[in-house]
């Protein structure tokens, strides 16, 4: 379980290599800075922004296999309701080779995502400046949203871009069981639940 800002580092360092963590740290920076100016993230969490934040989105990364996250390997990493880059932005941080594709309608996090972007210098990944139901739809090879949606609401909107090779990564905090359970039978046979590393009463709803 990762309790500290150290041990959040400790792990994330160990999933990259320096130029990841470089590429962390700089948006880490950007995050606050511009936490001053919109509400990106509460600000009781900034003091735990390794931990609560980058840490909590790197993680998703343990619950997709090698061959899922390989640059040839189908289409992009989807992160729906990108907000100020969690967990997508992150993903795309620690795997810059692959495509990584945020969506997020609302205008000022767009403009900061794209400057992130930017800044970090993440060519493959892109982001769509539009409510999830104007995409055009695309084959994604895993499939990550953070405080997005209820559950059968978040299937639904991602259906078009789901295949049967598509993986899901959803942390869902502590109601990730009982929106699971919210699910058809049929439907919810096809997720589990693991625990999260950063909140011992959190879930992540996994579709692998």
């Amino acid at each position: 379980m990762i309790t500290t800002e150290e041990e959040a580092r400790v792990y994330v360092a160990g999933l990259t290599d320096a130029a990841g963590m470089a590429r962390l740290e700089a948006f880490a920076v950007l995050v606050l800075e511009e936490n001053g100016r919109q509400n990106l993230i509460a600000k009781a969490t900034e003091p735990h922004l390794w931990q609560r934040h980058i840490a909590d989105s790197a993680q998703l990364l343990q619950n997709v296999s090698r061959e899922t996250l390989g640059a040839n390997a189908g289409g992009p990493w989807l992160d729906l309701g990108s907000g100020p880059g969690f967990p997508g932005l992150v993903i795309a941080a620690l795997c810059p080779n692959m495509r990584v594709v945020l969506v997020e309608s609302r205008a000022r996090r767009v403009e900061f995502l794209n400057r992130a972007i930017t800044t970090l210098g993440l060519a493959k990944c892109r982001v769509e400046g539009q409510r999830v139901e104007r995409v055009t739809p695309f084959a994604a090879r895993a499939i990550s949203a953070r405080a997005f949606a209820p559950l059968p609401k978040l299937l639904e909107l991602s259906a078009p871009f789901s295949t049967r090779a598509t993986r899901y990564v959803l942390p869902k905090g502590r109601s990730a069981a009982q929106e699971l359970e919210s699910l058809k039978p049929s439907i919810r046979a096809m997720f589990h639940v693991k625990h999260s590393l950063t909140d011992p009463e959190a879930g992540i709803i996994v579709k692998a």
